[in-house]
């Protein structure tokens, strides 16, 4: 194709009558188009007669296998700018409306509250802007939980990220077997065990974790053993780290929680006992899912000797328990009930259990003597739902790494 840029007009016109049937393709377009520009510059196109322009159109679709209509409007782009070009193609986007920023604030989010599901995150990012005024997170506010998952997969986010023991039956006469009615009021309990397993003949610690009802307000605790003597002071202190009068408390049948011990103790406190039913797995179903969704989450699977249980006691009560209530949304149920009569659980929306709580009638009536809504609000208030994460995130890998240093002294 070079060498046929410097045919003559006679020559072209020989060619084009000699070549008859046969045809041509080009292949490299951008070739191609530069070399039908340097046959129109060569022969001066612009100002040839009519014939020759005629002449020319014909070589040059001879030669590039280009349709009459493509190469006319070849030769009209070559009059128009002095050459044929090659259009860059661009694909049409939509404007973006999250940035980089965006994706890596997202990502540090998830990392400090530990990836929550979409909703729960979409109302963190939403009370860090409407309730805390953080001014970068005005955009987040808005996502929907869809694209929040789509944020999820991009890879700025992916570089960002580069991140039980059976309890056992006792027959004592202790605790009604029934599923407490707290009727919309907070109080009512929920209490199960988390062991964190023995290795080497060495006991692993015990989380005792306590979740009310209905506004999902968690205190979680934690004990060298789960004796009545190891287990009552951390009962006690968990049960005062609740803002509420409690008014119930429900385990299973587990001889750490029904025994004469904490049967004294909760009827010093005017706290009614119960137990969970046999055959009724979802009776003790609520503090069951935080085991996974909180303990296990943030401790994990593995063991961890039971000799830190006061250092992990102390994460709990400045870190961790303050988190969970001011600045970790929890899904709340609601029962819907169907035209059959089958009732369904469903989660229309996502609060805190502080946020919950606040919006309870007569409030005041619930709390304790020592306890204000105003005090409680300052401690929802002295920090964002991120920066309390981040906090938490640091005392926890400052615990986890005095593990490791207790371990291999």
């Amino acid at each position: 194709m070079r060498e046929s840029e410097k045919l003559s007009l006679e020559q072209i016109r020989a060619f084009l009558r000699a070549s008859g049937e046969i045809h041509f393709q080009g292949k490299q377009r951008k070739e191609m188009y530069e070399w039908v520009t340097a046959i129109l510059q060569q022969h001066q196109y612009r100002h040839q007669s009519r014939e020759v322009k005629g002449l020319l159109r014909g070589y040059v679709i001879k030669m590039t296998g280009l349709s009459r209509a493509q190469m006319t409007r070849l030769i009209g782009e070559y009059r128009e700018q002095g050459e044929v070009k090659e259009l860059s193609y661009r694909r049409h986007r939509f404007t973006s409306k999250y940035t980089h920023a965006d994706v890596e604030l997202l990502a540090t989010v998830d990392e400090a509250h530990e990836t929550l599901n979409g909703a729960a995150t979409r109302k963190i990012l939403e009370r860090e802007w409407r309730e805390y005024g953080q001014p970068e997170f005005e955009r987040l506010a808005q996502i929907s939980v869809a694209h929040l998952y789509r944020l999820r997969q991009r890879s700025t986010y992916r570089q960002r990220r580069l991140h039980f023991t059976k309890t056992h039956p006792t027959q004592v006469g202790i605790g009604e077997r029934r599923c407490p009615q707290p009727d919309g009021q907070p109080g009512y309990l929920r209490v199960d065990t988390v062991h964190q397993g023995d290795q080497d003949g060495v006991k692993g610690v015990y989380h005792i974790n306590a979740v009310d009802q209905v506004t999902q307000w968690q205190v979680v605790g934690a004990t060298a053993q789960i004796s009545e003597s190891w287990l009552l002071p951390v009962l006690e202190a968990m049960l005062e780290q609740f803002p509420f009068t409690i008014r119930g408390f429900h385990s299973d049948n587990g001889s750490e929680f029904i025994n004469r011990t904490v049967a004294a103790l909760l009827n010093k406190l005017l706290v009614e006992q119960t137990k969970s039913r046999p055959r009724r797995s979802n009776d003790n179903g609520l503090v069951e899912s935080k085991n996974g969704a909180v303990v296990r989450k943030h401790m994990g699977y593995g063991h961890i000797a039971s000799a830190h249980a006061d250092q992990i006691q102390s994460f709990y009560e400045c870190y961790l328990n303050p988190y969970l209530n001011f600045h970790r949304p929890c899904g709340q149920p609601q029962l819907i009930t169907d035209t059959k009569g089958k009732q369904k659980r469903t989660y229309p929306r996502y609060a805190t259990p502080w946020e919950v709580l606040r919006q309870m009638p007569g409030l005041s009536g619930h709390l304790k003597k020592d306890v204000t809504i105003e005090g409680l609000e300052r401690l929802a208030q002295a920090k964002g739902d991120t920066q309390a994460a981040r906090e938490m995130q640091e005392a926890k890998r400052k615990l986890f790494a005095g593990f490791q240093q207790r371990r291999t002294a």
